[in-house]
Order: structure tokens, then sequence, then C-alpha cells
């Protein structure tokens, strides 16, 4: 398998977009020969991605390997640099996992049967921009990668999304174009620190092992730029807005990639990007990020108790178990940012879970209206046991995934890392406690109105109401087992990630 560490993770990227252009051969009017293309390019990119995790050699986490190095624009020194190490190994297999479940689950419902290829085109192309940014390790290739999944999630929900998908789609661009203008500022900002058209670079691993020079508050103005880019994409209060209407307006497959996938590039773009080459800015930054968290958890649980609609209210919730996230990495500690990377890979499998649930559930009731629903699991008990369970894995059930990274969170928040003020980070601590129970009591009482109870007369019959189809099964029940293995078994993902959390927290100051 020594071919692995040349081309293994360069395949893993590139494959869905390879068959993306396949599909544009493939005339629209074959839908079966167009779903069997988009799987076969989906699963040929996860197996590439399942033999990568069996080489990584997890001793040595810490380390970047599988590593690919070559030229590619030299007159500004950028490289085609990728590679992985424990950072960035778990998001990479989530983001091929994710997008060939979604390929699977197309082969039961599409939107518009009209535009299956488009759509499963754009799905490919999607997983090709998210799975890079996860192993690029050049500014320059990060941003195009990052910037890449814009235009087919923009099509996405502005194709086959709700009533207000034009609104929504325009919103999303806008917002995270927004956000990307300053990363790039950014970028170019460390380019020319770095020695400009005069030796300077954008290799990630360069820039840290160099260090930047210039003044405090030149730190500051980059890492606050880089912070613009990467909290929108979260997205952080005050930066969320973007989110609920996207989520709501878009397509089953289009919310749950960008509720597993997309949010999960801004959080690495902190700890790939900004933490490691700025860590003093870090350091600054930390107790601001980490209010900012935790009144995104607050904020997020109590939006919650207000909405009607289901998919809102799992979009919400995004806000607030992203905050979660946030705030380990605001601790800077080994506990906190493990539990942060955990929480981003729980968040991918259990919050993609949920929506696959409530795309599914309206398919069924024509409704996502909380208030026209009931009696679900009398009526269909299998698909009530599966959002039952997906939704007490939301809410942190120790067990399951959702429990270890808020826990851990909150742990580094006891006693942080990098001379950050106890106090601070203790009253973070309590507030984000506080947010598990209302984050718990809102789950719980979705799951009193939408599952128990009467069923609803208009729905009495039964018609056009059935239980999990078996493609749905088959779509689904690899996230219901990594949520009990990972809730089980936490080393699953700590023990791919610690070694490269404790080089990062080495690079802060005591």
């Amino acid at each position: 398998m020594e071919w692995l560490d040349d081309w293994g993770v360069t395949l893993g990227t590139f494959l869905p977009i390879v068959g993306m252009i396949v599909l544009l051969f493939v005339p629209a009017t074959q839908e079966r020969l167009v779903k069997s293309v988009a799987t076969l390019f989906a699963f040929a990119a996860l197996v590439v991605g399942v033999l990568i995790a069996f080489r990584f050699d997890y001793a040595h986490s810490g380390e970047i390997q599988l590593e690919v190095v070559r030229e590619w624009i030299p007159q500004i020194n950028a490289n085609y640099h990728v590679g992985l190490d424990g950072l960035s190994l778990s998001l990479f297999v989530l983001s091929l996992l994710v997008s060939f479940l979604c390929v699977i689950y197309l082969w039961w419902h599409v939107p518009d049967p009209g535009k299956v290829k488009a759509l499963m085109a754009l799905v490919l192309l999607l997983e090709t921009g998210m799975t890079g940014s996860f192993v690029a390790l050049d500014l320059l290739l990060f941003f195009i990668f990052f910037e890449l999944v814009l235009v087919p999630m923009y099509f996405m929900i502005g194709i086959w999304g709700g009533p207000r998908r034009e609104y929504a789609a325009v919103k999303f661009f806008l917002y995270t174009l927004f956000g990307s203008i300053f990363m790039l500022l950014g970028f170019l900002a460390l380019w020319i620190n770095s020695g400009g058209t005069g030796g300077g670079t954008f290799d990630i691993i360069e820039l840290q092992a160099r260090g930047v020079s210039g003044s405090e508050m030149f730190q500051n103005l980059v890492f606050l730029g880089l912070f613009l880019g990467f909290a929108i994409k979260v997205p952080m209060w005050p930066f969320h807005t973007w989110l609920p209407d996207a989520h709501t307006e878009a397509p089953t497959v289009g919310s749950v990639l960008l509720a597993a996938i997309l949010l999960k590039m801004g959080t690495y773009g902190f700890i790939r990007i900004a933490f490691p080459i700025l860590p003093d800015a870090a350091v600054t930054f930390a107790p601001i990020i980490g209010i900012l968290a935790v009144i995104s958890i607050i904020y997020g649980a109590l939006c919650c108790f207000a909405q009607t609609d289901l998919k809102r209210l799992i979009a919400f919730s995004s806000v607030g178990h992203m905050g979660f996230v946030m705030l380990g990495l605001a601790t800077l500690t080994d506990r906190g940012i493990n539990g942060a990377i955990f929480g981003m890979v729980a968040h991918g499998l259990i919050t993609g879970m949920l929506f696959f649930v409530a795309g599914s559930l309206h398919e069924r009731y024509h409704t996502r209206e909380i208030a026209a629903l009931g009696g679900v699991l009398h009526q269909i008990p299998r698909f009530g046991s599966v959002f039952t369970y997906a939704a007490i894995a939301s809410l942190g059930l120790p067990g399951l995934a959702g429990f270890w990274g808020e826990m851990l969170a909150l742990l580094g928040s006891y006693q942080p890392g990098a001379g950050l003020s106890e106090e601070l980070f203790r009253a973070l601590m309590v507030a984000g406690g506080i947010g598990t129970v209302l984050t718990a009591g809102y789950l719980l009482w979705t799951i009193q109105r939408v599952n128990l109870g009467r069923v609803p007369a208009k729905y009495e019959d039964g018609h056009g109401v059935f239980d999990v189809h078996p493609i749905e099964w088959y779509a689904w029940v690899p996230l219901l087992i990594l949520i009990l293995a990972a809730g089980i078994y936490p080393k699953l993902v700590l023990g791919v990630t610690d070694g490269a959390v404790q080089r990062l927290v080495g690079m802060f100051g005591s």
C-alpha cells in the first residue's frame, strides 16, 4: 500500500470531481446510470479514505503523514502541498463518509426528479471542496478549496430549496464571501510578512516554523482577519444569521452536508491556520472567543425553544453545539481542543442524522411544523425510534457521541491554558453547563411533541405514511453505529487527535 503515500490523499480528494466530470457525458435521461456513476466515485473515494485510516501511523499523529509537495505557482512560491495529521484525519474520513451516504440517500429521494444529474454533480463537486480543505497545507490551496464549496451549495439551495430559496442562497453566499475577503487579506499579509516576492511562502507548516514577525498589533490584525473568515463559517454569534435560513430552505442532502461538514471547515481553520501560525494573538483573542462561544450556546438553545419548524430548530441547535466546539478551542488546553475536535465529529454524525430524519419526516407528512405532528413513534415506530435516538444523542446523553465533546470543553474551561483567566473561564464553564440543561430541555420537548401524543386526525388513515425505507437504512445505519461507537469508545476519535493536539498546545505560552 505504499502508493497511498504519494497518491492516497490526492485520490481521496479528487475522485469525486472526476466523477462529476464523467457525469457531464452521461445523458440526463438515464437516471439510474447517473446515480450509479455518482455512487461509484463517492464509494471509491470513501474506500481510499478508509485505506488511509489503516495506513496512518497513530503513534505519530502529531506529524504530517502521506504528505505530497509539488511545485504549483513558483512565481509566488505556492505549492500543491497536502497531507494529514491527527487534527485532520477524522474530518477527512467524515467528509468522505457523509458525502457517500448523501449520494445513497438520493437513490430514494431527489427533490426534482428531472434534475438528478445536476444535483449529483454538485454533491460530488462539494465533496472535493470540503475534503480538500482538510488536507491542504498551503494557504492559497486551502483558500481555493474553502471557496469552492460556495458554488455548489449556492445552487443546491437556490434550485432545490424551499419557498425562500433565492433569499437563503444569496444570504449564504454573501455572508461567507464577506468573511473570505478578510481571510484572504490575512493570508496575503502572512505571505508578505514571510518575505513576499523575496522569498515569501504560503506554506502552512513553514509559516508555523518561521513564526510571524512584526508588532503585536500587526499579528492581532491578521488574526482578526482570519477570525472573521472562520467565525462566519462556523458560525459564531453574531455571524450566525445566514445559517437558519440556509438550513431551512436547503434540500435534505444540502442541510446534511452543510451541518455535518461545511461548518467544521471554520473550526478547522482555527486549529490548522490561525492558532499555530499566530499563537500569541490566539492567546489574546481566546477570552473573546470564549465569551462569544458561550453566548452562542445560550442564544442557540433559547432560540430553539421559540421554533415551530423542525429543520429550523435543528439549525439553531447547531449554533449552540458549535459554541461548545469554540469554547473548547478557546481554552487552549489539550482537554478543550481534543473535546472540540471530538465535538466536530460528533456534531457531524448526530446533526447530519437529524437533518436526514427531518427531511424524511417532511416526505411522509408534507410538513415540518412541530405543532402539526404527533404520535410518530406510535404510527411509524422504527422511524420514531431513530428520531429519538438522534435527539438524545444531540442533547449529550452519556454513552453516545454528543457527550464527550461538551464534557471535555467544559473541563478544559475549569483550568484554561496559556495563562488565561481562570475566573473568567470558570464563569464560562458554568454558563456552558446551563446551556447543556437548556439543550436537554428543548430536545426532550421536541421529542414529546413530535413522537408522543395522539396522531393528528388528518394522518390517522396512514395514507402515504410509511416506516423507514430500505435505502434510508443504508444511508443512516453507518451514522447510527458510529454515534454509539464514539460514545462508548471515545478513543476512536481521541486516539487520533491527542498527539497533534499536544503539539498544538505546546505552541502557546504558559
